[in-house]
């Protein structure tokens, strides 16, 4: 799950510094707000990718999967951007999780050949 989970967060790592450089287009954002909302977010990313398999990375993947829809507001084009993330994200939690299982119950079966000859 670790290794899928990742792969997402670092690509919305760089969707979130692409969505800040349209974002320093609006006239309405400071160029110093969007760069700490965008730095807090892509500074997340990455150290979400160390922390999926820990309790409550899973969750805190989530909230940044809200986060970045949220972020539609401000930059349109997130709204589709944070909704295939988050699909994405579910994608890789589901699938990975059935990916651990599957080799927990492939080592299992290893072990106990092992075991028998």
């Amino acid at each position: 799950m670790r290794t899928l989970c990742s792969s997402t967060l670092i690509g919305e790592f760089f969707v979130i510094g692409f969505a800040g450089l349209v974002a320093m287009k609006d006239p309405g954002l400071s160029t110093s707000t969007v760069w700490l909302v965008s730095g807090i977010a892509m500074v997340l990313c990455v150290l979400l990718c160390g922390m999926v398999s820990r309790p409550g990375g899973v969750a805190l993947g989530w909230a940044l999967q809200i986060a970045l829809v949220a972020s539609g507001v401000f930059v349109p084009t997130m709204f589709f951007m944070g909704a295939l993330f988050a699909a994405l994200w579910w994608a890789s939690v589901h699938f990975g999780r059935k990916i651990d299982e599957a080799k927990a119950r492939f080592a299992e079966s290893a072990s106990s050949k092992a075991d028998a000859v």
